[in-house]
C-alpha cells in the first residue's frame, strides 16, 4: 500500500435502508476543521444520549449533505436504539435526526481518511453502471477508533450512499 495505491478496490454492494433514529449535531464547517467539529460533536452527543439513557445503536457516524467543496454540510453522531427527545428550553447543540430509509450502495473503505474520495468514486461509478443516480445525502460509519488504532492504514469506513 502506498499513498497512490491505497490498496484493493472496495467491494460496493446494494443495500436496503431502515430509518435509523440519530442525535446529531449539524452545522457548516471548512474541511480542515472536520477534525476538531467530529470530537466536540461526538462528546456532546454522548453526554445527550446518556442524560437521556438511550443506547446507542452502532458506531458514531458523519453525514454528509450535497457536494464537498472547501465547507461542508455535515452533521455528526451515532444511532440510536429508540428516538432521542430534543431537550424543550435548553441551550443545546444536540438535535434528533434520522438516517433515512431506501435502496443505497455501501462500501467498506480501508485507509486513511485522505483516501475516502477514491471509494466514493468507486461507488459512483457503479451506480452509473446500474443506471441509478446518487441521493443528495451521504454518510460514513467510523468502525475503527483512531486514538485506538493509531495505524491510518488499518482504519475501517463503512461508506453508505442512498440513491435518489
Amino acid at each position: 500500500m502506498t499513498p497512490t495505491n491505497p490498496g484493493p478496490a472496495p467491494v460496493i454492494r446494494p443495500a436496503q435502508l431502515k430509518e435509523q433514529p440519530t442525535a446529531v449535531v449539524h452545522e457548516t464547517v471548512p474541511m480542515n476543521a472536520l477534525r476538531d467539529f467530529f470530537g466536540r460533536a461526538f462528546g456532546a452527543v454522548m453526554g445527550a444520549v446518556q442524560q437521556q439513557h438511550v443506547q446507542l445503536a452502532g458506531p458514531p457516524f458523519a453525514l454528509y449533505r450535497g457536494t464537498p467543496t472547501d465547507v461542508v454540510d455535515v452533521e455528526a453522531g451515532f444511532p440510536l436504539a429508540a428516538p432521542f427527545t430534543n431537550p424543550g428550553g435548553v441551550d443545546t447543540a444536540v438535535l434528533a435526526g434520522s438516517l433515512p430509509s431506501g435502496r443505497a450502495y455501501e462500501a467498506m473503505h480501508i485507509g486513511p481518511y485522505e483516501s475516502l474520495q477514491q471509494t466514493y468514486g468507486a461507488i459512483m461509478a457503479r451506480m452509473r453502471q446500474d443506471g441509478a443516480s446518487p441521493g443528495e445525502a451521504m454518510w460514513e460509519y467510523y468502525l475503527t477508533d483512531p486514538g485506538a488504532e493509531p495505524d491510518p492504514a488499518k482504519w475501517q469506513t463503512l461508506v453508505v450512499w442512498p440513491v435518489a
